[in-house]
């Protein structure tokens, strides 16, 4: 997993957004096992007990859990990810509604705007779909 950090925001939150964004797109899919602490640090360049800082708020939060035997496994709990994915959709389309809001668009003008987005890539999609 490539890290990425910035000086404005703690590490520790930062490596939760990350690790929650791990989960949501399948690189650390449910029921799987992470990485020790010890690798996990290593591979993101933090402290280890600023990476055991972010799994504990992960684990409280219910998306991690810990096994005596095999270490941090993601929850298995599809529920609980869908309501993750849900929430980080919801804030991403929050914002870019602010924003367009901002600059004056109306809301019909961006429902307009993201049905045909939607569209478009749904065309493509089945347009490359169908030519493999």
């Amino acid at each position: 997993m490539k890290w990425h950090f910035q000086s404005d925001q703690p590490i520790y939150l930062q490596i939760i957004d990350q690790m929650k964004a791990a989960i949501i797109c399948g690189i650390y899919p449910p029921g799987s096992r992470l990485p020790s602490i010890r690798d996990l640090s290593m591979e993101a360049g933090v402290n280890p007990n600023t990476l055991q800082r972010a799994l504990n708020v992960l684990e409280s939060e219910q998306l991690l859990e810990t096994q005596r035997t095999t270490g941090k496994t993601v929850t298995n709990d599809a529920a609980r990810i869908a309501q993750l994915r849900r929430s980080y959709s919801d804030a991403i389309l929050a914002t870019c509604i602010s924003k367009l809001e901002s600059l004056g668009f109306t809301e019909a003008e961006i429902a307009a705007s993201f049905d045909a987005h939607i569209h478009s890539h749904t065309v493509i999609g089945k347009e490359t779909t169908s030519h493999e």
